[in-house]
């Protein structure tokens, strides 16, 4: 049978990847051919992602796949994280930089938000997890401070729609990281026209939504030129990098929760239909577009952001590696310190270790010291939030969990996969790492006829790459330690 390639280009909030995929039957197999890091610039008191930057990366990872892999891939599909956009002119410029949603600016913009429509109508029209930077809320705090952005906009295209339009000169709004926005009507390829009204902005900007797998031309004569490839057909994958991550979960069955573990972890379960409940908005669940029609009923977790940002500050001093990080923490005291990880304190601070501290100040805990204490608190804290969300997802859906998959990078870190396990006392499946990038590979070749089903794609990964497993040990600490946590956490959240 002939080998097939597809290159995905799998961008994230710290850095992307361009991944060769080459499928042979039910056989995968993957090749990085470039890695990039990826940051936010603060420029004029504002941060930004340097979009520029990201499509000049994508286009070195197509050169190097055609000139030092020697692979003409059959397509290329581009997913990256969620809610962030650029606005386009009516002649074809981005009107400045896109905005980062850790910008400041939409520090208040959530509550001023509900003053114009409240949370109850607003989770109604959306179903979406109210975040503060929301596309809705981005879109809103440009709006109230008048940016004149808004009035050269002709159309709305979300990172991944950006680059797309990038290689291809076009317009169109991919469905699940438009459903990250807070602007579709739940489980629809709609747009919510009540909800951008009540943002300040034009229905107009907005762009047809078309579905994962939609083919949307060859790239440009100027991309081939410089890349040396020819009329390669440019997909439109799940673009949001969860979406494609969920599309390549190796899971049978039904009852069985997931982790994309990354910067954020993202928990959650596939549904047939959105779950639009006041009890799903009081536990601020989001609904967001999945593959074939399906609802990934989620909750944003603050995931390795904490110890990403920990780790950066600690390289100032000495370079750390994550092996000694993991080891340190392993050999340090369980429990002893606690936080929330979604605090708003956690969201962008200077400094996250004494951001951390100081909420164990506040919430009455002695204050960790080192980085080995630091990171304990961090991965405690982790396992017991995703046992505190499986509970949540459980009461939603009315099902039993039997196992959790942990996906994406996270998948790496054994330590905090066996307290995933413990915490939670189900098994654990880690695996894949790179299971954004498969998704986003697999989403190209049933594009282009080779897979038929999210069965089949599911049954390919299962195949091709082996999992590795985790058992609960140790379970009686973990109940003990879960109260002591709720109790931490109630008394600490403003």
């Amino acid at each position: 049978m002939k080998e097939t390639h597809f290159l995905a280009f799998d961008i994230g909030a710290s850095s992307g990847r361009a991944i060769l995929g080459s499928l042979e039957g039910t056989r995968l197999r993957l090749k990085e051919v470039h890695r990039f890091k990826n940051q936010m610039m603060l420029l004029h008191g504002h941060y930004h992602w340097n979009i520029y930057s990201l499509f000049r990366e994508l286009m070195t990872g197509l050169a190097l796949c055609i000139r030092q892999e020697k692979v003409q891939p059959a397509a290329i599909g581009i997913d990256t994280w969620g809610v962030d956009y650029g606005l386009l002119t009516r002649d074809g410029y981005l009107a400045g930089l896109p905005f980062a949603y850790r910008d400041h600016r939409t520090d208040q913009a959530m509550e001023q938000f509900f003053a114009r429509m409240d949370q109850e109508k607003t989770y109604q029209l959306s179903g979406i997890q109210f975040m503060q930077f929301n596309t809705l809320f981005q879109l809103y705090a440009s709006s109230r401070d008048k940016l004149s952005v808004l009035d050269m906009a002709d159309s709305l295209l979300f990172t991944p729609d950006i680059l797309n339009w990038m290689f291809t000169g076009i317009r169109k709004n991919e469905y699940t990281i438009a459903s990250t926005s807070a602007l579709l009507k739940p489980g629809k390829a709609e747009w919510e026209t009540e909800l951008i009204k009540a943002a300040g902005v034009s229905p107009g900007l907005m762009e047809e939504i078309v579905l994962p797998g939609t083919i949307l031309g060859p790239l440009l004569k100027e991309v081939c030129a410089e890349s040396g490839s020819c009329e390669i057909p440019c997909v439109a994958v799940a673009s949001h990098d969860t979406a494609s991550a969920v599309a390549s979960v190796p899971a049978l069955g039904d009852n069985w929760a997931y982790i994309s573990s990354g910067t954020w972890s993202l928990m959650g379960v596939e549904s047939n239909f959105p779950v639009v409940t006041e009890k799903a908005r009081q536990l601020n669940f989001t609904n967001e577009g999945g593959v074939d029609g399906t609802t990934r009923l989620l909750k944003n977790i603050m995931g390795l952001w904490l110890i990403q940002e920990c780790k950066r500050i600690w390289d100032q001093d000495s370079l750390v590696d994550w092996a000694e990080i993991v080891e340190l923490s392993r050999e340090s005291e369980p429990f002893a310190f606690l936080i929330d990880p979604d605090h708003p304190a956690f969201l962008n601070p200077p400094d996250m270790q004494e951001a951390i501290r100081e909420y164990c100040r506040k919430s009455g805990q002695l204050v960790p010291v080192g980085k080995a204490q630091v990171a304990r608190c961090i991965y405690d804290s982790l396992a017991l939030k995703y046992k505190y969300t499986l509970g949540q997802l459980e009461e939603l859906t009315g099902q039993k969990l039997e196992r959790i998959h942990i996906i994406g990078g996270g998948a790496n870190n054994t330590f905090l996969c066996q307290l995933t396990a413990d915490a939670t006392g189900l098994p654990v499946t880690a695996g894949p790492v790179e299971a954004t990038a498969i998704g986003n590979i697999l989403i190209q070749a049933r594009a282009l006829g080779l897979v038929d089903s999210l069965d089949e794609m599911r049954s390919i990964v299962a195949a091709s790459f082996e999992p590795v497993e985790y058992v609960p040990e140790g379970h009686s600490g973990w109940e003990d330690a879960y109260l002591q946590w709720q109790l931490i956490t109630a008394r600490h959240r403003d």
